[in-house]
């Protein structure tokens, strides 16, 4: 691990905050040039504890490897300034996948190795083979499920990169809580090099927030804490994350609604003219192929129904969000009347 993480960040010394100094809950407080009035004119927790601890208790974890992020995207980007150097280093993924991992390699001017998934969305192992072997190749990013493709790739393949690969794999499950297939989480102690991303986005509810998860080893989780900001997540935020996660019947009704909903759209889907594809989907979201996407999509916003037009990674490609009943049926009269 030492010989994968930049030497600057290793020598790093981080900022110490008035927190990291006297994290009590009683006193009085003059030590943060806080203001004495207010109900939130304290600074939050840095380390999120109340919050890991609710984490913890949900996904069998210890604290020590959790890891709370101002979303996923936060995780990726420190994971970045922790593994590659800039203008030297590598990173991988398989396309088409989320957008996030390319960005941010841009942003820290890290090469990103882009490797397309085969017919069937599944990463190519012959193709992926050569790369492995490249000693500037830091990170790789498997999306599983992925999006926009809505499929998940098998644990067994995460566990083959992971037992040839020397540098750090990281897994971002964010619609994990919509599949059957096993998470990463079932076999985080076996793979030092395994770091494991989810989210309270997507099935928990709670995308305003911004609260995102990384799951590692200690040694991992320790360089995310010591360079990211010191206050990352807020007050208001860890308390309203602390209270979703503590309403786990909100989210699994939701969630099975969700999930119902995805069936019957997919019926309704297939009686529609122009859809010739409607992907597998292990996720909160339906990837079609429709003739005259782009069109399609233009007329569906016209209606102030927002899809994601995804034709310039899949020919003719929409991604449908499964929304609330109501909004559902709008969506499929307005294609019913579009395509006719």
């Amino acid at each position: 691990m030492n010989q994968l993480i930049r030497k600057n960040i290793q020598a790093l010394q981080p900022y110490s905050s008035a927190r990291d100094e006297f994290s009590g809950e009683e006193g009085v407080f003059l030590d943060a040039n806080e203001n004495p009035f207010g109900a939130y004119n304290r600074y939050p927790d840095p380390y999120q504890n109340q919050l890991k601890e609710e984490v913890s208790k949900i996904k069998k974890i210890p604290i020590e490897n959790i890891f709370v992020g101002n979303g996923s995207d936060e995780a990726i980007d420190l994971l970045f300034r922790i593994f590659c150097n800039p203008g030297k280093d590598k990173a991988l993924t398989f396309t088409p996948t989320y957008g996030m991992y390319k960005v941010s390699a841009a942003i820290n001017d890290v090469e990103l190795l882009e490797i397309p998934l085969n017919q069937s969305f599944e990463i190519d192992q012959l193709a992926l083979k050569n790369s492995l072997v490249d000693p500037f190749l830091k990170l790789i990013f498997i999306c599983s499920p992925n999006n926009p493709t809505g499929n998940s790739i098998p644990l067994k393949t995460v566990q083959i990169i992971l037992e040839n690969f020397n540098g750090i794999v990281v897994v971002d499950e964010a619609y994990i809580d919509f599949t059957k297939e096993k998470s990463s989480l079932t076999i985080l102690d076996k793979y030092a090099n395994l770091v494991v991303l989810q989210t309270l986005s997507k099935a928990w509810g709670q995308a305003g927030l911004r609260i995102g998860f990384a799951f590692a080893n200690d040694q991992i989780i320790h360089y995310l804490n010591k360079i990211k900001p010191p206050y990352n997540i807020s007050e208001v935020n860890q308390q309203l994350a602390v209270k979703a996660l503590k309403n786990k019947s909100f989210y699994e009704n939701n969630k099975a609604e969700i999930l119902s909903e995805k069936d019957k759209i997919k019926v309704a889907l297939s009686k529609i003219k122009g859809i010739f594809r409607i992907f597998p989907s292990e996720t909160n979201f339906l990837l079609i192929q429709i003739e005259n996407a782009d069109d399609v999509y233009t007329k569906l916003k016209s209606e102030k129904i927002i899809v994601r037009n995804r034709s310039s990674q899949i020919k003719n490609a929409l991604r449908i969000t499964i929304g609330s009943p109501s909004e559902n049926k709008k969506l499929i009269e307005s294609l019913q009347k579009i395509t006719q």
